[in-house]
Parts: C-alpha cells; sequence; structure tokens
C-alpha cells in the first residue's frame, strides 16, 4: 500500500503519538483497530503550543488521517489541568513581539494546523482534560466532539492580552453558543465552567472529576443542582461566589483528580463511531464541518494579516506584559492606554513603558 503521508516517520519533541484499543460493544480490544492519540505534551506552561509543537501537530494530525487502522483521533493535553492554553505567550513575547512578518509565518503555520482538524479523513475528538483558553479553545472547536471533565474552564484571552480570537473563535462560536453569548466570550474573556458550555451547546458531554473519599463530586464552585434564579435566568453553570464558593474551595482542597470518566466516555464514543459505515461516516462529518469551514476558509487569510501587524501596536505591550508580569500583574494599564491614544499618543517604547513598566523591563532582562 501507498504512504500518504508527508515525511516518512516522524519522532516529535513536543507531543506524544500513541496507538490506543478501540473497544467492541462487549468491552473487548478490537484487533488490526486502535484510536489514535495525540498528546500536547507541555504541562509545566498548560500545554501552550510553541511553533515547534504546532508543526508536530500538523504532521501528526495529516497521518492520522492517512491511518487505516484509526477509527478515531483523540486531541488531548498531558496532565490534568489544562487541555491547552494557547500560543506560549513567552515566546511570543520573546521573539514574535514587534515581528509581525515572522509572526504572519507563524500564523500560517496555526492556520494550517486547525484546517489539518477540519479536513482529517477521520473523526476528531476534544478530551479536553482541563483548561481550554485562547488558542486552545479555538483548536478545541475545530474538533468534532468535545468531552470534558467538568472542572475544566473555557475562554478567550484576545482583547485582555493584545490580540483578537481570530485564530477560529470569532468563526465558531456562534455557531456553538449564538452570537450574543459569543460576542461575550469573545469580548470580555470571561471564563466559563464546563456546565455552562455544556448548557450553552459547546460541548458533548460533561463528567465529573473530582473524588472526595471515594465518591464522585461535581465541580464544587459551580452552580449545578438550578437551572433559573428567582428572574427567572439561567444560573446553572454559573461560578459560585462569596461563602458558598469559599466552602467549594474547602472541598476541592479534600480531594483528587480523577479522569478515569472521561476516558470512559471518551471510549465510549468511539466505540459507537466503530458501528457506523467508515466512508458514510467521514462524509456526514465532512458535510456537518462545512458550517464551519464556511467562515474559516472566508476569514482566516485576513485574520492572519491583521493579526501580524497587531505585533508592532497592542500585541507587542500585551504579550510582553503578561509573559514578564507576575500572577496579580499580567495586563497593561487599560485605561491610561485609553487616555494616552486619546492623547494622540504613538505605539512606541515609551508607551509601552508608561502601560506596562515591567515589560520593558523583561524585555531588558
Amino acid at each position: 500500500m501507498k504512504n500518504h503521508d508527508l515525511i516518512e516517520e516522524m519522532s516529535p519533541k513536543e507531543i506524544l503519538i500513541e496507538r490506543r484499543p478501540v473497544y467492541s460493544a462487549t468491552g473487548e480490544p478490537v484487533e488490526k483497530l486502535c484510536n489514535l492519540w495525540i498528546t500536547l505534551n507541555n504541562p509545566k506552561q498548560f500545554n501552550s503550543y510553541t511553533t515547534g509543537m504546532v508543526k508536530e501537530i500538523i504532521l501528526a494530525i495529516r497521518a492520522a488521517s492517512n491511518d487505516r487502522s484509526a477509527v478515531a483521533v483523540i486531541l488531548t493535553g498531558a496532565g490534568d489541568r489544562a487541555f491547552c492554553t494557547g500560543g506560549n505567550t513567552k515566546e511570543y513575547a520573546d521573539y514574535y513581539a514587534g515581528a509581525p512578518a515572522e509572526y504572519r509565518q507563524y500564523m500560517r503555520l496555526f492556520n494550517d494546523m486547525v484546517t489539518a482538524i477540519l479536513h482529517c479523513d477521520k473523526p476528531v475528538v476534544c478530551r479536553v482534560n482541563g483548561m481550554r483558553v485562547g488558542g486552545g479553545q479555538e483548536i478545541g472547536m475545530a474538533c468534532d466532539y468535545s468531552l470534558s471533565t467538568d472542572l475544566a474552564l473555557f475562554s478567550q484571552a484576545g482583547p485582555k492580552h493584545g490580540s483578537a480570537p481570530d485564530g477560529g473563535s470569532t468563526d465558531f462560536l456562534p455557531l456553538f453558543v449564538g452570537i450574543e453569548n459569543g460576542m461575550m466570550s469573545g469580548t470580555l474573556c470571561e471564563p466559563w465552567s464546563a456546565h455552562k458550555f455544556y448548557r450553552l451547546g459547546g460541548l458533548s458531554e460533561i463528567v465529573p472529576a473530582l473524588k472526595v473519599n471515594g465518591d464522585w463530586v461535581a465541580n464544587p464552585i459551580v452552580i449545578t443542582d438550578r437551572y433559573l434564579d428567582e428572574f427567572g435566568r439561567p444560573i446553572l453553570g454559573e461560578w459560585k461566589t462569596g461563602q458558598a464558593k469559599a466552602e467549594g474551595k474547602e472541598i476541592f482542597k479534600q480531594g483528587t483528580t480523577d479522569l478515569s470518566l472521561l476516558d470512559e466516555a471518551i471510549d465510549r464514543l468511539c466505540t459507537k463511531l466503530l458501528y457506523t459505515m467508515p466512508d458514510c461516516l467521514t462524509k456526514t462529518i465532512e458535510s456537518i464541518r462545512k458550517h464551519k469551514l464556511e467562515h474559516w476558509d472566508r476569514n482566516r487569510e485576513t485574520n492572519r494579516a491583521w493579526l501580524s501587524l497587531n505585533m508592532m501596536t497592542e500585541a507587542n505591550a500585551g504579550f510582553r506584559a503578561f509573559a514578564y508580569g507576575t500572577r496579580a500583574e499580567r495586563e497593561v494599564d487599560f485605561v491610561l492606554l485609553r487616555q494616552r491614544l486619546a492623547d494622540g499618543a504613538r505605539w512606541n517604547e515609551d508607551l509601552v513603558r508608561e502601560i506596562a513598566p515591567w515589560a520593558v523591563r523583561g524585555e531588558d532582562g
């Protein structure tokens, strides 16, 4: 048989590639078939992707698409804290900030990564093992199914850190949750719980991942027992506040994270996919993906151009502020920035120094 892969053999450094069993309806591993797992392996930096990792993901997805024995592709992250928090902000700050031509080349790779997922000849399942933020949310929504622990959170980061969620979220979010909710997520960058994202239509399934004294416990800092408040507004999935939040955090401290139910849910879905006609399944997936591709193909190149030029202004300041800041100080002074721009200030190092002094100190070492 012909080898249709782009390269003869992969030796990945920043991702893991595994062939795992696919199970029959009776629970037995099926001979000659598998699920192909691709794991983003940068847990110390919340599985954020570097330029090198993006290249490896593209090649791995293409190889998985060609794998005759693969029933499904599982895209996930290492550990239990994050699926992916997007691009590696340290790399952005150190190399791409202020270098629009370089970032344009990077965004070609990023676009190819999203397109590879949307063009994969196998169903692609996002195994959401933790935070799915920024570009992580974008590659997650490019997948065909998303199964998540109920401890995960979902958000955008662009307007808070000098960018726009134009790597897919401005295309995909309205399809998942509608224009108004997509606008709220994309502009305000406030994190949604897995329960809320599931309620809004963004996830296929959520499962518990917190065990306390041997029992499964739903996310204790999220409202999971009511749908409407006294005014008739939906609150299921909203974050708890005040004393309820403090009590939930105490429950967290008593428990441990266990992803076994998530893996069982992944296996159940893949077993269901196993019992379909493979070409008919692929055609159905391709037809449903067209709704994403219609927007993605229309916008990705112009978005790439804008994101590249933005590296000279807001991204130049925002990514450096985040990368060189502390946990408590990672955002520029938004009010001062608006005031200075209203005064007619030009984008230069003096302006960056005014709105985020530590960003310039970080650049100077």
